[in-house]
């Protein structure tokens, strides 16, 4: 059986996991072993925080709108506040009222007094 010289092969893998590894600190960039176990880790952090950031914002964002709704009545809160807004059919997104509620306060008044009345 003739020799297979597959030195190319292996080194264009390991070249394209120590590319992608490079930003990582000590041995975690440089040796092969730990920068193939490092990518794995990173990759799966990766998926799995795309999905914890999406859940993360929708928390900001309740919380800024429940902090507003709280600021002038007394006994108002935000899942009144949501609740009203749906029995009126007015189709605001979380992320749009929230920016709302930071930037512009006379219209978030506005609307929460349009769902009130």
């Amino acid at each position: 059986m003739t020799r297979v010289k597959r030195g190319y092969t292996a080194r264009r893998r390991r070249k394209k996991i120590r590319l992608f590894a490079s930003t990582f600190i000590g041995a975690h960039s440089r040796l092969t072993r730990t920068t193939t176990q490092q990518r794995m880790r990173a990759l799966i952090s990766s998926h799995r925080d795309r999905s914890r950031k999406k859940r993360d914002f929708r928390r900001l964002w309740i919380t800024r709108i429940n902090a507003v709704t709280r600021e002038d009545k007394l006994f108002y809160s935000y899942s009144l506040f949501i609740h009203n807004l749906y029995k009126r059919q007015l189709l605001l997104n979380r992320k749009i009222l929230a920016q709302i509620a930071l930037s512009n306060k006379n219209c978030f008044d506005i609307i929460s007094n349009k769902i009130i009345n």
